[in-house]
């Protein structure tokens, strides 16, 4: 009877051990604090507290960009670039055509960030329409008229003149009223009297819109959509000679130069650029923009493609 009680005594013994230190290593927890907001320090930045916007964060921005037909290549090789240094950023199909055209589709409602244009007429249009954002419109390229006729024919490295297009001597094609270097050369032809505006203004300060060609002139003429189609019609024959841009002679081919236009016989040949009002991506937009006009690898391809960049 001793002895069993001695081994209830042990096993209770060792019982109470087993549930003390049970107790001791409950009390021995540090409960677990909640969890605290982190707010960011400058060792945790965020993309807010370094300042970057659409261009500098890895949100990605699409530009819709709206361009005078003849800066086709040399845009498509500068977006490209672009994107090269900016991934973030691409292009939606950007659209080429006459400037006037590119006006009436903004003001049809179709949607764009950018709108660069051949002349600047077409460009005060879309501020007066309220079309662009006035204050961030600036003059990106120059440019030249040029007169052009089928590479290797029989009219290359002749020297054809205004008075000798004047006579009638050649057929000719030139851009249609949409088309700003439609409106230069017939500011030019008005110097000699084969175009007529409607109040008799003459060269600078003619439209080259509204007007008629001579009669010299009139059954000659053929008008092309865009500045590119006028530079086929050359190219095939179609027509003895063209007047066109400097930069469709290099994005073309298939043409000569036969002479240049004076530039004292039309309005100065400028390239206007600015950031559409309904764009929702503005501050992009502007970047872009900026950056055509100061990047030096992009500075090359403008001038790979006959474009002189503008002094602002």
């Amino acid at each position: 009877m001793r002895n069993m009680t001695r081994r209830l005594l042990a096993v209770l013994t060792a019982m109470m051990m087993v549930t003390a230190l049970g107790l001791a290593g409950c009390a021995g927890e540090a409960a677990p604090e909640p969890a605290k907001d982190v707010e960011p320090t400058q060792e945790q930045p965020n993309a807010t507290a370094t300042g970057e916007g659409e261009q500098g964060s890895a949100e990605p921005v699409k530009l819709q960009i709206f361009a005078a037909n003849s800066l086709t290549k040399a845009m498509a090789e500068a977006q490209e670039l672009y994107t090269s240094q900016h991934p973030n950023v691409t292009f939606a199909d950007t659209q080429y055509e006459g400037s006037g055209t590119l006006v009436e589709m903004i003001g049809a409602g179709q949607y764009a960030d950018v709108l660069i244009t051949a002349s600047k007429g077409t460009m005060d249009t879309a501020v007066e329409e309220g079309y662009v954002k006035e204050d961030t419109r600036q003059t990106m390229f120059n440019n030249d008229l040029v007169i052009v006729t089928k590479k290797g024919g029989e009219l290359a490295g002749k020297d054809i003149t205004l008075a000798d297009i004047a006579a009638g001597a050649y057929t000719l094609a030139v851009g249609d009223e949409n088309v700003p270097a439609g409106n230069y050369a017939c500011q030019a032809l008005s110097t000699v009297g084969a175009y007529r505006e409607p109040d008799g203004a003459t060269g600078a300060e003619a439209t080259g819109k509204g007007g008629s060609f001579s009669d010299a002139l009139k059954d000659k003429v053929t008008l092309g959509g865009k500045v590119g189609d006028v530079c086929k019609y050359a190219e095939s024959g179609e027509v003895d000679i063209a007047m066109v841009y400097t930069s469709d002679v290099y994005r073309m081919g298939g043409v000569d130069i036969c002479s240049v236009v004076p530039g004292d016989t039309h309005k100065p040949i400028t390239y206007p650029g600015a950031v559409c009002a309904g764009s929702k991506n503005a501050e992009a937009a502007q970047a872009f923009l900026t950056w055509c006009m100061t990047d030096e690898e992009c500075a090359q391809i403008w001038e790979q493609w006959g474009f002189e960049l503008a002094e602002n």
